[in-house]
């Protein structure tokens, strides 16, 4: 239960936390281990006539991305099964992998700037246009780590949305930048769900259409929610300043 959890929890797809909670059950000789995984939960049942029944249910009210734990868990499952670990030192190991710290906020922050400085570059953007969302990506994401915690998904991506718009259309007019379309894609791809999107494609590819269509939902969501923020900083400014300075 404990390595399906830190999987579905952590960003994995369906398959892989059924295949990963049925090759453990079979390695430590529990022959009639039935799961079904939802996105947010987790069934185990297991019994016969010659084992006895255990049942145990999880839920997992929200995903973070963390694909070092599903990694590690992915990789933690193989080792069980090749070098036969104790059920003892698979426990310490998944606690271990529990444990494992995030890398520095600061670290994030500055990856999340070069992430958006690239994206621009892709779209076309000059390198003022660049140098405007590098800096708009440092201050969206430690909003994002500092501010959106306590915040609902909607909300926290509704302010992010809006708090991206601004910030570009000051980089815009204050000469900085010189084309407002690279600016607004190239940070707006900061706050793109594509984990929970491509999972959920994947899901519904390998037949698991509830978990599917759930994490495309709360894609759809998100995408809808940065459009709003994003859109509604524009609608204002287009009728205060009436498109003028665009």
């Amino acid at each position: 239960m404990r390595a399906g959890r830190l999987l579905l929890e952590n960003g994995a797809e369906i398959f892989r936390v059924e295949e990963t909670i049925q090759r453990i059950c079979r390695h430590y000789g529990v022959r009639s281990a039935s799961t079904f995984v939802l996105s947010n939960g987790i069934f185990i049942m297991a019994g016969s006539e010659d084992e006895p029944y255990y049942s145990a249910v999880r839920h997992l009210p929200s995903w973070v991305n963390r694909l070092d734990k599903v990694t590690a868990v992915n990789q933690l499952s193989r080792e069980i099964e090749e070098k036969h670990y104790p059920l003892e030192t698979a426990k310490k190991r998944l606690e271990e992998i529990e444990g494992m710290p995030e890398r520095p906020k600061a670290v994030r922050i500055l990856v999340a700037g070069m992430a958006c400085a690239c994206f621009c570059f892709i779209f076309g953007g000059s390198p003022g246009d660049m140098l405007s969302d590098f800096f708009t990506g440092l201050l969206v994401y430690a909003f994002i780590l500092t501010v959106c915690g306590g915040l609902s998904k909607i909300t926290a991506n509704v302010l992010s949305g809006a708090l991206i718009a601004i910030c570009c259309l000051i980089f815009y007019h204050s000469g900085i930048g010189e084309n407002l379309r690279p600016l607004i894609m190239g940070t707006i791809l900061l706050l793109v769900p594509g984990l929970p999107f491509t999972n959920g494609i994947r899901d519904l590819a390998d037949g698991d259409y509830i978990s599917g269509a759930v994490r495309l939902l709360d894609a759809v969501l998100v995408f809808m929610s940065v459009g709003a923020g994003a859109g509604a900083v524009f609608l204002a400014y287009h009728h205060l300043f009436g498109g003028v300075l665009l």
